[in-house]
């Protein structure tokens, strides 16, 4: 038996390094050499890029020595205008004397294209990816390489208030698809020099642009180089589409329904992060930005928290019993209400027996439906329509809870509290951690119909468990909780003034402990 347990941890422990190392290869991609006809050039790039109508293939003569070149590029991709002014127009119009084929190269590279940005490449295959993303192509005789200048004028949404994560006070603007945009929202608010990028592409076919960036003097490197390696696990995706799926390759516990990845779409609260020693991944068509590691109490602030002086610690404190009352009411009323009426008020058994009399369903059942009916409602009201979906929600739910009473299928009590618990629920800023408290709300009331509180209990101690196991990017999830470190929790339960918070969080293992003098405490001059 314990020799085929060892075998059995010998194979995991293979596996899983076999894993490790398939993920950190890079995937090969072909090598297309250039040659040096243009030609030959033109005739490999098409095989490689194909000859869609959007994919311009425009052939023009350069006006310095009347030689042919090739110009590629996709319609829709780029700004035409700032082409024709910037890159066609001198190409083509400026009458210089070159002096062979590799000099007018140069000439071409260094003084007649009045463009910031431009790449050389030695792969055709490297040169058709630029140009997938909006860059334009140039092609021309007698030399091994292929300039890709940045034309890009990509269809973008106007820089607006975040959707998800609204505030009272600070800023309203939220980081856009365009994930340039989003690294230029954060470059306005860090003018700093340690912020530091790195790049690279996500999915085999779909190419897309992936940068994490970090406080070079802050953020701790073994996290820096914990979230490089798993980031090398997009290249062997066919697809990444959104920052979901980037956080679905990369987590701790992918079997986990916490979230370990904290997602945000504000600005602000990127560099309050960054600032913290932690690090921001973007991708590429999405304005959702991963923030890892990050920790459970993460999910239950607010960036109003910091603007409302200390004073915002109320409504943290709020936050963290709605998620309890979320997470426990419905299975304590049905714990207490069938098999512990003892520990009850005798006036309020007398109310709750009342109010339940003629209700053909046990309390376990009447529950588990009102739970089912609002999470029809409450998804009805974020699918439909905006203007539509409002009014199917408060209809909705005034009508069946009023019908429902009428006809004795549920008591007003119970209705009392699964309002109290979808209210409860909205109260939790994260979006990803109240569906996994609406998750785990059934099973929970599951066990309360099965062994009263005494379920509840172990359902609770459960949960605990499994969040203390828990790490992101190696860090616990349930710090400074869990170990114990009770200079950062003060800070997690509570709100601290700004003129205390004068060391970063012991959690992220920062390089550059110290965040702000010590003797900042505001007061009447002596």
């Amino acid at each position: 038996m314990f020799k085929y347990i060892k075998n059995l941890i010998k194979k995991t422990r293979y596996k899983s390094l076999q894993y490790s190392q398939r993920s950190s290869r890079q995937p090969e991609h072909p090598h297309y050499p250039v040659p040096r006809a243009l030609k030959d050039k033109t005739t490999t790039l098409g095989q490689i890029i194909g000859h869609s109508p959007d994919v311009i293939f425009r052939r023009f003569t350069l006006g310095f020595n009347r030689q042919e070149a090739l110009a590629v590029y996709v319609d829709g991709l780029v700004n035409t205008e700032y082409q024709n002014e910037s890159f066609f127009k001198p190409l083509m119009a400026l009458e210089l004397i070159g002096t062979g084929k590799a000099s007018d190269y140069e000439t071409i590279k260094n003084s007649l294209v009045n463009l910031g940005e431009i790449n050389e490449h030695d792969c055709l295959w490297a040169a058709s990816l630029t140009a997938l993303s909006g860059d334009t192509l140039l092609l021309v005789e007698g030399t091994e390489k292929v300039l890709s200048v940045n034309t890009r004028g990509l269809p973008e949404r106007g820089i607006e208030e975040p959707k998800r994560e609204t505030g009272v006070r600070g800023p309203h603007e939220g980081f856009v698809e365009n994930f340039r945009t989003s690294i230029a929202q954060l470059r306005i608010r860090l003018k700093s020099p340690d912020l530091t990028f790195e790049t690279m592409r996500g999915g085999t076919h779909t190419n897309t642009d992936v940068a994490f960036c970090y406080m070079k003097g802050i953020a701790n490197p073994g996290i820096v180089e914990e979230v490089k390696h798993r980031l090398r696990r997009i290249t062997h995706t066919d697809n990444i589409l959104e920052s979901g799926n980037i956080e679905e390759l990369i987590e701790d516990n992918p079997h986990s329904p916490f979230p370990q990845l904290e997602i945000t779409e504000r600005p602000d609260k990127a560099v309050s992060q960054l600032l913290e020693g932690r690090v921001i991944i973007f991708t590429d068509t999405t304005p959702f930005v991963l923030i890892a590691p990050s920790l459970f109490w993460q999910f239950i602030q607010s960036s109003d928290d910091y603007y409302q002086r200390w004073m915002g610690s109320f409504v943290r404190v709020i936050r963290i019993i709605a998620l309890f009352v979320a997470l426990f009411l419905p299975s304590v009323y049905v714990a207490i209400s069938s098999y512990h009426q003892e520990m009850l008020p005798f006036a309020l058994i007398l109310s709750v027996a009342s109010v339940r009399e003629g209700i053909p369903f046990p309390v376990f059942v009447e529950a588990f439906l009102m739970e089912v009916v609002f999470e029809f409602l409450r998804e009805a009201g974020i699918r439909l329509p905006m203007q539509i979906g409002q009014a199917v929600t408060i209809i909705g739910a005034l009508l069946i809870g009023e019908a429902a009473i009428m006809a004795n299928l549920v008591s007003p009590a119970m209705l009392i509290i699964v309002a109290s618990t979808g209210i409860a629920s909205f109260l939790i800023p994260a979006f990803n951690l109240a569906i996994t408290l609406r998750l785990l709300r059934f099973g929970i009331i599951i066990m309360a119909g099965l062994l009263g509180l005494f379920g509840v209990m172990i359902a609770f101690m459960l949960l605990l468990t499994h969040l203390v196991s828990l790490r992101s990017f190696g860090v616990p999830y349930m710090s400074p909780l869990a170990p114990l470190n009770l200079r950062d929790l003060k800070n997690v339960l509570i709100r601290m003034p700004r003129w205390k918070e004068d060391k970063r969080p012991h959690s992220s293992r920062t390089r550059d402990t110290r965040r702000q003098d010590t003797d900042l405490q505001p007061g009447p001059e002596n």
